[in-house]
């Protein structure tokens, strides 16, 4: 396995070959790479366990199933993070859109996106890749 660099207190840091060595070539693409999974596909996107959802690269816990809702996207979707200090975000102008991109504080895995049409009680969407994701069920968190 591959041996992480931690900087920083918590953070995780690897070179792009030890985390094509720790992940799947969809989890890469999606996680390291920014790219996105297609609609209806992936594993979690209409998954119902209680749980936590982690990031696939470090394991940081990220979503609750407890903030999950249905969002006919296609994609998990959550209104909000599991703490305030789980994932960042920024300006993405990728593709000829602005949005704003969702990531993993602990190491830069990209997640998805978050806009403002959720419901109550944050009005956010965040739209996350399963591909990003590893749940963990209630009890064995």
């Amino acid at each position: 396995m591959a041996s992480s660099v931690v900087t920083g207190g918590d953070r995780v840091e690897r070179t792009p070959e030890e985390w094509k060595e720790q992940l799947s070539a969809k989890q890469f693409q999606v996680a390291r790479q920014g790219g996105t999974e297609a609609a209806f596909t992936g594993v979690y996107w209409d998954h119902k366990d209680e749980g936590l959802y982690h990031c696939v690269c470090c394991d940081a816990p990220l979503f609750s199933s407890s903030t999950k809702f249905e969002s006919g996207t296609g994609w998990p979707s959550f209104w909000d993070g599991v703490t305030n200090g789980a994932i960042r975000t920024h300006e993405d102008r990728s593709h000829g859109m602005v949005r704003t991109e969702i990531i993993c504080a602990r190491c830069d895995a990209h997640l998805g996106h978050v806009f403002n049409d959720g419901p109550a009680p944050t009005g956010q969407r965040y739209c996350t890749n399963s591909a990003s994701l590893n749940f963990k069920k209630k009890g064995t968190n």
